[in-house]
């Protein structure tokens, strides 16, 4: 790759583009703060890297060879995108920026985030976009790490600790409920402990652990539910429960929010279960040029939108 440019200064070219536009030595020179012998110096140089004389002298004006006016389109169109490049590194405008953020989700944290979030976003920069990936964890740290991702939307177990190289976005707090039918032949106006453990349960399980928040509460208490069904995705478990005698238990807002309230009814946990809390993990390391930092200056203020807005 790139096999002419590895034995070139690139510095010449610089020289190459101001000769070019100027054809004048004394001021291309002034332009790029050298003197008109160093000029000189320098495109003697480039004259033997490229085995052309380039430019040629005709009275005080420097003419271009046929060589010459071939490469320049190209290089001032090169050196032009790499300019903005490197000044599109520095500054971020949400008006006009087309960069692209990549997000790590879930098919839950997708539902009760985005359709707000793109919404405010299409609003506020309405050329940038977003892509997600699913999510390898709970903040999807492997991911951050790497740079896959640029912002991860997991969430907070109590025993949890924040890693040094995350950042977190604070979102909102959301009750667990148990959604069932509402033709359960058993479950009409309330549930027991004992009537939860006595159903089978369909249990949403992302990432494949052996054992997710209620059944780590359950077992605090030397207890432990039966699963019938046991989903990767929450995007099946409304049909499965609504069509069976089958109990799910989730955040609120996952059934406001993708579950008909026509088919289902939810109830109380009857035991204790700490808030599901849903945060927006960054690694501070590489989230620090302007866009990123306008991107989590934006989730924050979407996600304190969403933390005030009543469901259903």
């Amino acid at each position: 790759m790139h096999q002419e440019l590895r034995t070139l200064d690139m510095n010449l070219l610089l020289v190459f583009e101001a000769i070019y536009r100027h054809r004048r030595i004394n001021m291309a020179a002034g332009e790029l703060a050298m003197s008109p012998s160093a000029l000189s110096h320098a495109l003697s140089r480039l004259r033997t890297t490229l085995n052309d004389e380039l430019f040629i002298r005709q009275g005080t004006n420097m003419q271009p060879t046929a060589r010459a006016i071939v490469i320049a389109p190209g290089l001032s169109a090169a050196l032009n995108a790499m300019s903005e490049s490197l000044r599109s590194a520095n500054v971020f405008s949400p008006d006009t920026s087309t960069q692209t953020f990549c997000f790590a989700v879930t098919d839950y944290t997708a539902a009760v985030f985005f359709p707000a979030f793109v919404s405010r976003l299409q609003q506020a920069a309405p050329g940038v976009s977003v892509k997600t990936l699913y999510s390898t964890g709970h903040d999807s740290l492997e991911d951050l790490v790497s740079g896959r991702v640029d912002f991860a939307i997991g969430f907070q177990t109590p025993e949890m600790s924040h890693h040094s190289q995350l950042g977190v976005i604070e979102g909102f707090r959301d009750d667990y409920v148990v959604a069932v039918s509402n033709r359960h032949p058993r479950i009409y106006n309330g549930l027991t402990l004992e009537e939860f453990l006595a159903e089978g349960h369909v249990v949403v399980n992302p990432w494949n652990e052996a054992r997710g928040t209620i059944d780590k509460e359950l077992a605090k208490l030397n207890l432990m539910r039966r699963t019938v069904v046991e989903l990767p995705s929450l995007l099946s478990a409304p049909a499965i429960v609504a069509n069976s005698e089958l109990i799910t238990t989730l955040p609120e807002r996952a059934i406001t929010t993708l579950f008909s309230s026509e088919a289902l009814k939810c109830f109380k946990v009857p035991f204790t279960v700490s808030p599901y809390a849903l945060n927006v993990y960054y690694h501070n390391g590489r989230s620090v040029t302007p866009g990123h930092l306008w991107m989590r200056d934006f989730i924050h203020e979407a996600m304190n939108a969403l933390s005030h807005t009543k469901m259903k």
